[in-house]
């Protein structure tokens, strides 16, 4: 009887599972940021675009560190990657101290930039690092499983957002605060801020224990799939290859949209629950917080179905089921609405790893730096919720998700791009019904 392909080669385990944490800790950080831009909007009086600047900061910073990470694991290794990325964001993380003692809106920016910056590497260098700890022929489903512990520290994110921070905000509206003495208004900014704080700087610690735990791992360089004189990076020649690529450059097109759909979806999931419900910030974190579980069982449940249908299948169907549900939640800002804006984030679920996986298929050297264009394709999640804040201050945060229902069709476009791109090689027939 024929062995089963392994999904992790054996001496590979070990590695595979502290890097899951890895993507669980970039869970819990990118998802306490998401509730920091109503956050940050109620504590200092500012607009919905003024408060975007939050994933601006976060989501610019993966974009400018990627390809200097990309240098870093083709230089060194991707264990080198992993410990530089998990030292910048726990640096970052600790700036929140700082940051709500001088009680500056820029410093909270910064302090971001900071940690994403180091999350950045993190992601640039854990991605492909997955892939190459087992066969290729299921490097896909490896990463969706690896991937798969992302939103349980989305939902830890989420959780800590809500219990640490919203639970602490006072209620006094904008037009309240803009009355108080300035003694009070300091008081409750300072109580606010401090709330803030403090859950980054306990991640910040587990951030350096996962360092620790990283740095004692030994790991074979032939497992990295390193080639002979590694050191020698010749860019404009790879760049020129992956820009040839057009399965590649179609990926790296898609997950930008892909990235900038998903950071709207749950950056004004409280902003939508609240006005369509006229409930309060903690309200409206709740289905914020369901919208993870469910991303969290269908991460799972995706994994188990790759086994039986093509990744780029499930794709194109979510994504257009994902773009439905958006313009039904547009025309039902209601109870119904809302849980349709839960559901999306089950079609969310299995987006990034398929697109990354699909995109660095047959990359072989180039694989680190094409690595990198998929992270930096994440500076869609700076852009596109600033244009979805500027939408929400000029017609309301129901109209607003127009802007990731046009996203879902593009990551639409690209599993349906893969599906005929397959078919064609293999010499096969599209189903009419594709």
């Amino acid at each position: 009887m024929k062995n089963k392909t392994p999904l992790v080669f054996r001496d590979m385990i070990l590695p595979f599972i502290l890097l899951t944490t890895c993507f669980a800790a970039w869970g819990v950080a990118a998802n306490m940021t998401d509730p920091l831009v109503k956050v940050f909007s109620k504590i200092f009086t500012m607009s919905s675009l003024q408060s975007a600047l939050v994933q601006f900061a976060y989501y610019g910073a993966y974009f400018c560190l990627a390809l200097p990470a990309a240098f870093i694991n083709r230089r060194f290794s991707y264990k080198t990657g992993v410990l530089t990325g998990l030292g910048f964001a726990a640096l970052g993380a600790f700036m929140f101290y700082p940051a709500s003692q001088s009680m500056a809106y820029g410093y909270f920016l910064a302090a971001l930039f900071i940690l994403a910056a180091g999350l950045s590497i993190l992601e640039t260098s854990a991605n492909p690092f997955v892939i190459a700890m087992g066969p290729v022929e299921n490097a896909t489903r490896r990463l969706n499983f690896a991937q798969a512990f992302n939103p349980v520290g989305c939902n830890i994110g989420v959780f800590l957002g809500a219990a640490l921070i919203l639970t602490q905000l006072n209620p006094a509206t904008a037009q309240e605060r803009a009355t108080m003495g300035a003694t009070q208004l300091h008081a409750i900014q300072t109580a606010e801020l401090d709330a803030v704080m403090v859950p980054y700087v306990g991640m910040a610690c587990v951030l350096v224990l996962i360092w620790f735990a990283v740095a004692m791992l030994r790991i074979r360089p032939a497992r990295e799939k390193v080639v002979a004189h590694s050191s020698e990076v010749h860019f404009r020649a790879t760049l020129g290859r992956l820009l040839r690529n057009p399965h590649y450059r179609f990926g790296v097109i898609a997950q930008f949209f892909n990235v900038g759909a998903q950071t709207c979806i749950w950056t004004f999931t409280i902003q939508y629950v609240m006005d369509a419900l006229s409930v309060d910030e903690v309200r409206g974190g709740d289905f914020l917080q369901y919208s993870l579980i469910l991303f969290l069982l269908a991460r799972f449940a995706m994994t188990w179905l790759m086994g039986y249908i093509r990744a780029s299948v499930l794709l194109t169907g979510l994504s257009v089921l994902a773009c439905a549900l958006c313009v039904f939640m547009i025309m039902s800002p209601n109870i119904a609405g809302v849980w349709a804006l839960v559901a999306i984030s089950g079609c969310l679920s299995l987006m990034f790893p398929t697109i990354y996986g699909v995109a660095l298929q047959g990359l072989g050297e180039d694989t680190k730096f094409g690595a990198a264009g998929l992270v930096m394709a994440i500076l869609g999640g700076a852009i596109l919720p600033l244009a979805q804040g500027a939408i929400i201050d000029s017609y309301g945060s129901a109209v607003s998700f127009i802007v990731p229902a046009l996203c879902f069709l593009i990551v639409g476009r690209y599993g349906l791009f893969d599906i005929k791109s397959t078919c064609r090689l293999s010499g096969t027939r599209l189903p009419a019904a594709v």
